[in-house]
């Protein structure tokens, strides 16, 4: 019989992952229009624990735009635009180590209003440069398409992803971009974290919640025009660039039932599955009998054909997840409108995002007993206050957490999960991506930047840069 592995593949890929929307800034240079990330506000008045993404509407867009006071930190983000060179140099094979590299290409530098005719040669050109530098450091890049960075432009002329038309649009962009860079990138995201449609939502499907009659009907309408696109994306790939492999990503996070009741434990599980639902399209290709009948029970219309529905047919070739804290759901939660609360069992950080690696190792059993696909985990972090004293930051906090989540992943591989790699979040501090602020902090690289932009922006060493690079140098064996 087959003898399990008790420690990492010898390939296994430890990495940093990033989004563009939240580091590059230069939101205004090299032909890039404006995309929903740029209206992100950070406000110093809302509670610590409330600083989430809301509905957007028309006005606020409208607002957002003209304002001349109101603070926007991604559209400065770390300066990456013009940093990267040095910081893949600090990230690679003669700094940190980093075996792999993810971040995305910001749509709305390739087409700045999402529905032009030809791209933006200064903009693919930008990612020519970024992709060659990630390699030249040692990187294998992995590259999200999609992560929340839709121009802004289709979410006013047509309702983001409610329409119909940015089927076509993304579908075209995506196909743009595996043109150009195919030849050196061959793990691809389509969409980040997909599942999220509650929190973040107008970051991920663009749909002003005043251009449409019912929101809960067009977010999920939204979310599967979004998904016939990834299969056309999909489609296109495996027939023109069979070396390259597709993936999709759910933000994990599984919930427990609050009680042993039965109720509460069906209620969970059909939490659970809508949040799986989208994995089960992209990867099984077919909607599931559960989400038609949640539709059904709602009275939600979900306009899709027989074309359509075929096309889904054209599945990813891995499975990525988020995994960042997991909730408790109960029969009444669900009910009132599938929602889910902390654990009280659980420490959480000072954002109320609970910290459970016990839950990563069941979230890999789950997600592998489900797809039997190879397994990424494409974010993992905290994000916590640092204090830099005398030029340099003590935190020895962040291994204690990361520690134990990597003892968990071990754990899985030792259950048969076939987990490829790992890519710890923000390796490098970049804007928070729910509530805009510089001081949530995730990276093992402190940047001298504050909430309102503030800083010289130099790049420290944390204590914990160290320990990430022992780790990678020995394969997970020293943590």
């Amino acid at each position: 019989m087959k003898q399990l592995s008790n420690g990492f593949p010898k390939d296994f890929l430890w990495g940093g992952a990033f989004a563009a929307n939240q580091m590059e800034g230069a939101y205004d240079l090299g032909g890039k229009g404006l995309c929903v990330a740029d209206i992100n506000e950070f406000r110093d008045d809302i509670a610590i624990d409330k600083k989430y993404n809301e509905e957007i509407t028309t006005k606020f867009i409208n607002e957002a735009l003209e304002s001349k006071e109101r603070i926007f930190p991604k559209r400065w983000g770390i300066d990456f635009y013009h940093t990267y060179k040095d910081d893949l140099k600090l990230l690679g094979k003669d700094g940190l180590g980093l075996k792999t590299y993810r971040t995305s290409i910001n749509w709305s530098r390739i087409f700045p209003n999402g529905d032009e005719k030809e791209p933006n040669e200064e903009g693919l050109k930008f990612y020519d440069r970024l992709i060659d530098e990630i390699v030249n450091n040692g990187m294998i890049p992995m590259i999200t398409m999609s992560h929340y960075e839709m121009p802004l432009y289709l979410t006013t002329k047509y309702k983001g992803w409610y329409s119909k038309e940015v089927i076509d649009f993304f579908a075209k962009y995506g196909k743009v971009i595996l043109d150009r860079y195919n030849d050196r990138v061959k793990h691809w995201i389509i969409v980040n974290q997909i599942n999220l449609i509650v929190h973040e939502s107008f970051n991920h499907l663009g749909v002003p919640e005043d251009v449409v009659e019912n929101v809960l009907e067009a977010k999920y309408q939204a979310v599967m025009n979004e998904m016939i696109s990834c299969a056309e994306i999909t489609k296109y790939s495996h027939e023109k660039y069979p070396d390259v492999q597709i993936g999709m990503m759910l933000c994990g996070g599984p919930a427990y039932s609050e009680t042993c009741k039965p109720e509460d434990v069906l209620a969970t599980m059909q939490h659970n599955q809508m949040e799986y639902f989208y994995g089960d399209v992209l990867l099984r290709g077919k909607i599931p009998g559960y989400a038609i009948r949640f539709f059904e029970e709602r009275n939600i219309n979900i306009q899709i054909n027989e074309k359509e529905e075929k096309l889904l047919e054209n599945t990813c070739d891995f499975f990525s997840f988020s995994y960042y804290y997991t909730r408790l759901c109960n029969k009444e939660s669900f009910i009132n409108g599938n929602e889910v609360f902390r654990n009280p069992e659980l420490p959480a950080n000072p954002w109320g995002w609970s910290i459970d690696p016990i839950g990563l190792r069941v979230l890999l059993n789950e997600f592998y007993d489900r797809y039997q696909k190879p397994i990424y985990i494409t974010e993992n972090g905290v994000g916590l206050y640092d204090k830099l004293e005398d030029g340099s930051i003590h935190d020895d906090y962040r291994p204690e957490y990361y520690r134990a989540h990597i003892e968990q992943m071990k754990e899985a591989i030792k259950d048969g999960v076939d987990l490829r790699g790992y890519y710890a979040w923000g390796v490098l501090d970049i804007i928070s991506c729910s509530s805009s602020e510089m001081s949530k902090r995730y990276g093992f690289i402190y940047v001298d930047k504050d909430d309102y932009g503030n800083g010289s922006g130099k790049r420290i060493k944390k204590d914990s840069f160290n320990w990430y690079k022992k780790v990678i140098e020995t394969n997970g064996e020293v943590i």
